[in-house]
């Protein structure tokens, strides 16, 4: 038997460091086959990633004019003690749906500031209170009238704006405040 001798085209070789480009070049034989020629240009086409700090950024849930965040300590007199009902949304600021639906909070607290008064809860800052009225999903919303939680007014999850708005009117019309 024979022995057949195989004829290889240069094999690539790229080492990458964290903060070192990745664009690099190859030499390309014309021996190589159209297929090989084309993974090759595909991956020189491809977008790159870089990763140039491995700090995870800090993502916080701002509030507008027209929704307060409020702490354990203001609790009583914003909530318990307002002389309109109050909307209170439980939040936390590594809660991707309550970064969704912080717009429609701000709007709704613009368009209901007559009406209703809306504010935000940190979960993570004030876990007194997160036991106290048994949060356990986030984004929480609860409607409190006269110091008492309005029965039926607990929603968790995100909603979409139309959606809070009907559920907002809702309540408002149980509790009958037009």
């Amino acid at each position: 038997m024979d022995a057949v001798t195989l004829s290889l085209p240069p094999v690539p070789v790229r080492t990458v460091s964290a903060s070192a480009s990745t664009s690099y070049s190859v030499p390309v034989s014309s021996s190589w086959s159209a297929a090989a020629r084309q993974r090759l240009w595909s991956l020189r086409t491809r977008p790159r990633f870089r990763n140039h700090s491995s700090a995870v950024p800090q993502l916080t849930v701002t509030c507008g004019a027209g929704v307060a965040e409020i702490n354990e300590s203001q609790f009583k007199e914003t909530v318990l003690e307002a002389n309109r009902p109050v909307l209170v949304e439980f939040v936390a600021t590594w809660c991707g749906p309550c970064r969704l639906i912080s717009p429609a909070m701000e709007s709704l607290a613009k368009e209901y500031e007559d009406r209703l008064i809306v504010v935000k809860i940190d979960h993570d800052a004030n876990p007194r209170l997160i036991e106290e009225y048994k949060v356990y999903g986030l984004p929480t919303l609860i409607l409190f009238k006269n110091g008492e939680e309005v029965p039926e007014s607990r929603r968790e999850g995100a909603i979409t704006k139309s959606k809070l708005k009907v559920y907002v009117d809702d309540l408002l019309k149980s509790i009958s405040v037009s």
